[in-house]
């Protein structure tokens, strides 16, 4: 890895997160297509605390304040809308938590591959249309069945190609959940999620003999933490103007040009 290798990724990382058209797509693809040797364990947990850094930061407040609301309703002092919010987001993590653990193994051997990318990404392009079409956005409050369906949806997301954040909001807009709310708790849900990736990356990490390049490691974290806050504020500004359209056309395009460049491996 060298610096230009390494600003870029975490640049890709930090846009691509919270936009919903897949990190580990445009992270496994950007290396194959310009003939790049693996980023490595050590510069994908960095940049992943730098993601995590960024969300936490932007939504500090609302999390402070989850957390607070979790506690007092832990020790029985009464119960809230954000206490609620808090156990919703625990739920909404355990589908992900639980097929990451038991199909972490399948996903990484037969799953990263261009062809499985650019399937997944057309296909979910597609939903995600039809569930802007469809949505009737009349719910402002996150309720158990919305929890629970996102959270199911989520677990698809790990499947290369599918986007985290895309497959949670198209989720929630196919629960009638207003734009705005839905990408506001797909956001919240990210914490733990991104959390428990990290903590498992850094887990293989310890386990390997990998060396660490400190510097790169870093300069990642950094610059996809300040690339991440800023491209959540960005998007959630263009979400209020002009919905999701934008991200159907770009993972449709996306996913047209990788079907025919990489075709030739389906044979």
């Amino acid at each position: 890895m060298d610096i230009i290798q390494a600003v870029s990724l975490a640049i890709l990382q930090g846009l691509t997160e919270f936009l919903p058209i897949s990190s580990s797509a445009h992270l496994i693809l950007l290396p194959i297509l310009l003939g790049w040797e693996d980023q490595g364990l050590a510069f994908d947990v960095a940049v992943h605390i730098g993601t995590l850094s960024a969300v936490v930061a932007f939504y500090r407040k609302d999390i402070s304040k989850i957390i607070k609301a979790w506690f007092f309703s832990v020790i029985g002092k009464g119960v809230t809308d954000d206490s609620k919010l808090a156990w919703y987001i625990v739920l909404g993590t355990i589908p992900v938590g639980l097929v990451g653990i038991s199909l972490s193994d399948t996903v990484e051997t037969t799953l990263r591959f261009p062809i499985v990318i650019a399937a997944a990404t057309i296909i979910f392009a597609i939903l995600l249309w039809y569930a802007e079409k469809e949505s009737t956005e009349t719910r402002a409050t996150i309720t158990l069945k919305v929890a629970i369906i996102v959270g199911l949806f989520q677990a698809i997301a790990l499947i290369p190609g599918t986007s985290r954040s895309g497959i949670t909001i198209t989720a929630g807009l196919l629960m009638g959940l207003k734009r705005e709310y839905a990408a506001r708790f797909s956001f919240l849900l990210s914490v733990p999620v991104i959390a428990l990736a990290g903590m498992l990356k850094a887990l293989d990490l310890y386990k390997s003999s990998e060396p660490l390049m400190l510097n790169y490691m870093i300069l990642g974290a950094v610059i996809s933490s300040a690339v991440a806050y800023f491209s959540i504020a960005w998007f959630l500004k263009l979400l209020d103007k002009v919905g999701m359209m934008p991200f159907v056309y770009y993972r449709l395009v996306l996913g047209i040009f990788l079907t025919f460049v990489f075709f030739g491996q389906l044979q």
